[in-house]
């Protein structure tokens, strides 16, 4: 697949949150590009300390290429991607052009802090749920409406990346995923 599914690191991002669907949705053949947000560097800490090597910089990307953008939880991680300017710019314009977004745990807050959620329906981690400034919040492992994907955490972080997966292949590759991560 030439789209590329952009997904954003900060300090701070959940590690779970974002490797576990970077790993669903590559062994389903997707172009997955890491990016970070900081300046300069593509070095970007986890909340668990963990450092990963972003593929690029957010000043680098061409978010016209992205067929998604996937925004992990994490603390304080979630938070510097629902302040950051260019962030935020590329949430809005992939709801605007209905290509996905995909957000889990805190990083849904971008919609509901930006005032980007609309009537989505969504779902988010249970302690973040006023600042979505919404009514539309279902339980579920991942919910989805129309081009928006949400999950509510660190432990559905598999059920999120499948969900990611399944907009772009079908259930037969994701049985194939699964088979082969021994979950069927």
């Amino acid at each position: 697949m030439d789209k590329k599914v952009f997904v954003m690191l900060a300090n701070g991002f959940e590690l779970i949150e974002a490797m576990a669907p970077i790993d669903v949705l590559r062994r389903a053949g997707l172009n997955v590009v890491t990016v970070s947000t900081l300046e300069n560097t593509l070095e970007v800490e986890s909340a668990q300390k963990v450092k990963v090597l972003a593929d690029t910089n957010i000043k680098d990307i061409d978010s016209g290429e992205g067929v998604m953008v996937v925004i992990p939880g994490g603390f304080p991680g979630f938070v510097n991607l629902r302040t950051d300017e260019k962030v935020i710019a590329i949430v809005k314009e992939y709801l605007n052009d209905n290509r996905y977004v995909g957000a889990i745990c805190g990083g849904p807050t971008i919609l509901g802090v930006n005032d980007l959620i609309g009537d989505y329906k969504f779902t988010c981690h249970t302690s973040v749920k006023e600042d979505m400034k919404s009514s539309n919040y279902m339980e579920g492992d991942a919910v989805v409406d129309r081009n928006l994907i949400t999950s509510p955490g660190a432990g559905k972080s598999l059920e999120f990346g499948f969900a990611l997966a399944s907009v772009f292949v079908d259930e037969e590759t994701i049985l194939k995923v699964k088979k082969g991560m021994e979950l069927v």
